[in-house]
């Protein structure tokens, strides 16, 4: 297996700390207001990423923090007239509402900022006590200047980023690039007593603190959307790797930009949606389709003609399962037709699934080999397989589906009927090609008795529900 390494800008081939085990950071929402789409593409891939590595037999423990204190919190606050805990509360809810809805399960760890207050400030304590942090009236800044290898992780001189950086400026720092641990605090701001007096954690720290807490002082895998590549998380290794001396993390994966409309998406151009507002016209897992149709690095276009063409993909999956599954049920248990060819075509399928997703994760090109499948066995299925093939085929499906979080809903008895009445239809055409057509009419008794009333047009047969 394979993965684009952001510290290394290149595929690497990965290893992970303990055989057999995964341990996964992926940042979280800060909790102020409903995600957005872009938002959503991290979480779910970090959760496909998550199924994916199960499926190849690991053991995975991922973290996923939750951002309960910060300004755009208490600013959120005011409006609603809510308190911030209110306020973080109430959209922690609807993040787990929302992430349901786009077949997002749960990480193994959901840390919030205003449960590990006593690991911050122990962290910071250590991290002044190295002297690459110092306090100034209440706040307190990591000093870059004592960390050489800053800019590592964003490839980037010290020089660049203060040229092009956007910090925080503050007349106090000893470097325009130094950034806030601890934050002095403001009248009416929640806080919590420090040896630096009242105050409440900057943000990057956050994540350091509770990677080291829940998964160590070196991770495996952590990641998050391209854009926290600098500040967050090159904050987040300087801060780490100085304190501990050890690498933070092996691998840093970042998921790719969303644009709307061939744009980026943006608060400022008002032309971001929420799942809530999407989910108005689609099923969600339509958009989880979307979002897996693309590799997790590659930008991605968001429209209604790109989620027209996910909603069109999603429903041949649909269709080609339920179809093997009525098949299937048609056919005797004991039936000894076995195709061995196609068994083995099946089997090629597999593999060539784990090859692509195996390449950085590439669940575009995984897809792809999934529509094979489906193109492959919907052609065998017309010369009426063995029952052992269709189940081979389904089995397959359903498996590599499930990775990605597809195809998890069982259709109506609706559905089901459908492939019964294109069925009962061809046995009508057969019988009148025969010229049986006393069978012909039965037929089309027996469905209209069930409310199907067939239509025998010049371009086929068609049919409607009374």
């Amino acid at each position: 297996m394979k993965l684009f390494n952001t510290l290394t800008r290149s595929k690497e081939a990965f290893y992970p700390i303990e055989e057999g085990k995964i341990k996964m950071y992926a940042c979280g929402p800060t909790v102020y207001n409903y995600f957005h789409i872009g938002n959503a593409r991290t979480f779910i891939t970090f959760d496909a990423m998550r199924n994916y590595f199960k499926y190849r037999g690991y053991e995975v423990t991922l973290v996923q923090n939750f951002t309960d204190v910060d300004d755009k919190i208490i600013q959120q606050a005011s409006k609603e007239d809510m308190t911030p805990e209110e306020i973080s509360l109430k959209y922690i809810k609807a993040y787990f509402e929302d992430a349901e809805s786009l077949g997002i399960q749960k990480a193994d760890i959901h840390p919030r900022v205003t449960e590990n207050i006593p690991e911050i400030i122990a962290f910071v304590e250590a991290l002044i006590l190295k002297k690459v942090a110092y306090e100034i009236e209440g706040d307190v800044y990591f000093d870059v200047s004592a960390y050489p290898n800053y800019g590592r992780l964003s490839k980037q001189s010290l020089e660049e980023l203060r040229a092009g950086a956007r910090i925080e400026v503050n007349e106090n720092k000893k470097n325009p690039l130094d950034f806030a641990l601890w934050k002095k605090a403001k009248p009416g701001e929640p806080y919590w007593e420090s040896p630096w007096g009242k105050g409440r954690p900057g943000w990057h720290i956050e994540c350091s603190a509770m990677a080291k807490k829940y998964l160590g002082d070196t991770i495996d895998i952590h990641g998050g959307g391209g854009d926290l590549t600098f500040p967050h998380h090159e904050n987040e290794v300087a801060q780490s790797e100085a304190l501990t001396g050890k690498p933070f993390a092996n691998y840093w994966l970042h998921v790719g930009y969303l644009n709307v409309d061939n744009r980026k998406m943006s608060k400022s151009l008002n032309n971001f949606f929420t799942p809530r507002e999407i989910s108005e016209k689609y099923d969600l897992e339509v958009a989880r389709f979307f979002i897996l149709s693309a590799h997790y690095r590659s930008p991605l276009n968001f429209n209604e003609e790109s989620m027209e063409a996910a909603k069109q993909g999603l429903e041949r999956l649909y269709n080609a399962r339920d179809t093997w599954r009525y098949y299937c049920d048609k056919l005797p248990k004991n039936n000894p037709s076995v195709d061995d060819s196609t068994i083995k075509l099946i089997n090629e399928y597999r593999q060539r699934y784990i090859e692509v997703m195996d390449d950085d994760f590439n669940t575009a090109d995984g897809i792809s080999v999934i529509f094979e499948l489906v193109k492959a066995i919907n052609s065998v299925v017309q010369e009426k397989p063995g029952r052992e093939v269709l189940e081979e085929a389904l089995s397959l499906l359903q498996e590599q589906c499930h990775v990605l979080g597809l195809l998890q809903k069982n259709r109506t008895d609706d559905v089901i009927l459908e492939n019964e009445i294109l069925e009962m239809i061809e046995m009508r055409e057969k019988a009148r090609k025969e010229k049986n057509y006393a069978k012909a009419d039965d037929i089309r008794d027996d469905l209209k008795k069930r409310g199907i009333v067939l239509e025998d047009t010049s371009e086929g047969v068609k049919w409607k529900k009374l």
